[in-house]
């Protein structure tokens, strides 16, 4: 009778198991299926965040198994969490109102049906034929002794068959900060040998630490948040939060915002938050325009701008000189004491783009058309003749290179046009300062710009770009101001960055990665406690081998985790401020079934 139940239980899990893997083929389900009334499963993978990723690193989609979620139980779940938020909700891990783990015992049972499933020589079950399973992974409750948060099946193939089958135990407890509670590592290599009757085993560690850690900065200008964390790996770890050796392999993993008021490129921001404003008016419409950054308004700085160049016109200066371009430089005098070598302003502005720098604090449409009249009058009357870069390919450009032959076209500017014409010019000049700093400090080749300044894509699109290459800059401008990168750093960084943005989407949010040298690196973290901390032993080869990993972290690597004392809470309080961390700490040990 007990076989005839687990038999059918193995071909309803079965028949679950396949339908929830053809249903996610082309996209991943939305919605959970339901097993037994009590398990929900769903199929997680396809680009989507993996709640084991920080202890299994396969790269397949997997099964996740958890208890299913009742519209009582749900709506309970939520009255509780809205009751403890106010006190738990900043350091406890946020808990997922459908993340209910099942109990151990029910999470073995379900390994053990899947076990079978995957078995060939399960014949009666129909399984010879059945093609190999995603791994599967149960989210338990930790009810028994060893505190186990995860139980996982993982196949072994050789080609299309399954030969076996890795099975995985998480367990967790914690945070504590007592270093006695943490394993001793000549402890875990014995009883690795044990489990699994290996006479020779190798050690790898990996350790994480936080070089610039993510902190929002909120003002009334913008939000931003930089983090910069150094990943470390080496082979033949000695001992338990051993600090890694300088012979290892590095690589530092950037997360940055754009805005930072404290930036060297603060300027450079708002100035393209302008341009933006003026992109998305051009497309709805309908403008916000930013309040005056200026003491002066911009008419009366287009006005003396104008009046200085016809003086100029029949003197001895010549347009761009040193003259000129000082009073740019003295616009941004504030910003440029700061910035020091980081980022040099341009000493080449030309005409539009010194009128887009007096222009930048237009108030209204009424005084962005009264700017514009002036220049095309003073253009008309030959009053002025400025010089422009070659190549500028802007409407204003256009009408100043009619200009030196006496003949202008009738420029109409009502509806949408000035505005246009302030953006043309605004990204031009903008183009202009992110290539100066990038062949300039970073050395990138030209090429880059058949992608990034390109003038054959529309007016949005350009914009785009331009807030990815602002996106890069600032990313450069925090590594050689913060951890010092020189150029045989920053050109490969850029180009990883310039790689990443040609194929995507402006994602703040992305994480750029970069192979280095630990000792560059070194003496921002020697003195420091890691982020997380690894030993994975290992022994065996190729589908035999087999690992245990003891780990700490000071988040929970479990997203269900609660904490194992009363005084979290307390500990949490009192020793915030203290240089101990408090670290969860997670082992995942690994055993095998073979079927053949």
């Amino acid at each position: 009778m007990v076989a005839e139940r687990r038999r059918r239980a193995a071909e309803g899990l079965s028949g679950l198991l396949l339908r929830v893997r053809e249903d996610g083929k082309d996209s991943v389900p939305e919605h959970p299926y339901l097993y037994e009334t009590d398990v929900e499963i769903s199929l997680v993978g396809g680009g989507c965040k993996s709640p084991v990723e920080n202890f299994w690193n396969g790269s397949s989609a997997v099964y996740i198994l958890q208890k299913a979620v009742s519209v009582q139980e749900s709506n309970s779940m939520e009255e509780s969490r809205t009751d403890d938020a106010v006190y738990a909700s900043e350091v406890l891990p946020k808990e997922n109102p459908g993340a209910l783990a099942l109990s151990v015992g029910r999470a073995k049972q379900l390994i053990s049906l899947y076990t079978m499933l995957q078995n060939p020589n399960m014949t009666y079950l129909g399984t010879s034929e059945l093609d190999v399973l995603p791994p599967l992974w149960a989210r338990c409750d930790a009810s028994d002794p060893r505190h186990t948060y995860w139980i996982g099946a993982e196949p072994l193939r050789a080609g299309n068959k399954v030969t076996g089958l890795n099975i995985y135990m998480v367990s967790c407890d914690g945070p504590t900060a007592d270093k006695t509670r943490f394993a001793n590592l000549e402890e875990l290599r014995r009883e690795h040998k044990i489990r699994h009757h290996s006479s020779v085993v190798t050690t790898k560690g990996f350790a994480r630490y936080v070089l610039i850690g993510a902190a929002a900065v909120e003002g009334p200008t913008a939000e931003s948040a930089c983090s910069i964390s150094v990943d470390i790996t080496w082979n033949g770890v000695e001992k338990i939060l051993e600090t890694p050796p300088l012979l290892s392999a590095a690589t530092v993993n950037i997360a940055l915002e754009s805005g930072d008021p404290r930036s060297p490129v603060f300027h450079l921001y708002r100035e393209l938050q302008f341009l933006l404003a003026l992109a998305e008016g051009l497309k709805m419409g309908v403008i916000e325009w930013p309040e005056p950054s200026e003491s002066e308004s911009a008419l009366k700085l287009v006005q003396e701008f104008l009046t200085d160049l016809k003086k100029k016109l029949d003197g001895d200066c010549v347009f761009g000189s040193k003259n000129e371009t000082e009073q740019i430089k003295c616009d941004t005098a504030a910003v440029e004491s700061c910035m020091g070598s980081v980022f040099d302003e341009r000493g080449d502005l030309d005409f539009t783009e010194q009128l887009w720098c007096k222009m930048r604090s237009v108030s209204s449409y009424q005084e962005l058309i009264d700017c514009f009249t002036l220049v095309i009058k003073s253009l008309q009357r030959g009053e002025i003749q400025p010089w422009i870069h070659q190549g500028s390919s802007s409407f204003l450009s256009q009408l100043i290179q009619q200009s030196y032959h006496g003949r202008m076209e009738d420029v109409s500017l009502s509806d949408i046009t000035p505005i246009q014409m302030l953006l043309e010019i605004g990204l031009e000049k903008m183009k202009k300062d992110y290539v100066n700093f990038f062949i300039g400090k970073s050395r990138i080749s030209l090429l880059f710009q058949d992608y990034f300044i390109s003038t054959s894509v529309d007016l949005q699109e350009q914009v785009n770009r331009v807030q990815k290459l602002h996106h890069m800059l600032e990313i450069m401008v925090s590594c050689t101001g913060l951890l010092n990168f020189r150029h045989e750093n920053l050109f490969p960084l850029t180009q990883i960055c310039m790689k990443y943005y040609k194929e995507n989407p402006l994602n703040e949010k992305h994480v750029f990665q970069l192979p280095i040298r630990p000792a560059l690196v070194k003496k921002f973290y020697e003195n420091d406690n890691p982020e997380v901390w690894k030993v994975e032993i290992s022994s065996g080869h190729g589908q035999k081998e087999v690992k245990t990993t003891w780990q700490v972290s000071t988040n929970a690597p479990v997203e269900h985790v609660t904490s194992d004392n009363s005084g979290f809470l307390l500990d949490s309080t009192v020793k915030g401020s203290s240089e101990e961390k408090l670290y969860f700490i997670t082992m995942t040990q690994c055993s095998q079934v073979h079927f053949t």
